[in-house]
């Protein structure tokens, strides 16, 4: 077995795993059955190099496509900062953000909605989130999410961890399936890759 064989894998939710995030990313109302989330085990880089393991929990139908994206993204050494669970933010997903945190399943709704988000399904993943921001009019005044991401709301600007349509990032989530909020109209969602719910 080779080394991203056995640093890349895939689990059920077992009860330590649970006991993590019962009561906060799965809470009592949560539709989707805890047999159908998945928790994986994942390595990336940071800016510097620097090989960090990371963990995530998705829906079981995505679970194959992400080991795969995020093994060829750390192979190419494409820089994530951190992939943590959300409930170490207490399923606070502004928090989690502002961290620069990268994260799929937490349910909850769209902000500013009462429509359940698709990570609340698991269907769902922010990649480095402080630098691609979700920009959006409500009621005609602009949020960004995180707050304090105003300053990667130009995406003319270099700066690092930033996500554009051609970057290989992007690339791999739209070969699995994935559309990318970077593409929306109207709103952006530059942090966001999805997969349409089919159940």
């Amino acid at each position: 077995m080779s080394l991203l064989e056995k640093t890349f894998c895939i689990a059920e939710i077992d009860n330590e795993i649970f006991s993590r995030i019962d009561g906060k990313s799965y809470k009592k109302n949560c539709p989707v059955p805890i047999g159908d989330l998945r928790y994986l085990k994942i390595l990336h880089k940071n800016l510097s190099g620097e090989i960090l393991s990371g963990e995530m929990i998705c829906h079981a139908q995505i679970a194959a496509a992400l080991i795969d994206i995020f093994k060829k993204l750390f192979t190419e050494n494409y820089p994530i900062e951190k992939i943590r669970l959300i409930d170490e933010y207490d399923a606070d997903d502004e928090l989690s953000m502002r961290d620069n945190n990268s994260s799929c399943f937490n349910f909850r709704c769209i902000s500013h909605t009462t429509e359940i988000s698709a990570h609340g399904y698991g269907l769902a993943v922010d990649i480095n989130p402080l630098y691609n921001p979700y920009i959006k009019f409500v009621d005609g005044k602009k949020i960004i999410e995180p707050i304090t991401a105003a300053d990667f709301e130009d995406r003319e600007k270099i700066f690092p961890y930033k996500i554009t349509e051609n970057d290989l990032c992007c690339k791999l989530f739209a070969e699995h399936g994935f559309s990318w909020g970077g593409n929306w109209r109207g709103k952006k969602d530059y942090q966001h890759f999805y997969i349409e719910r089919k159940y």
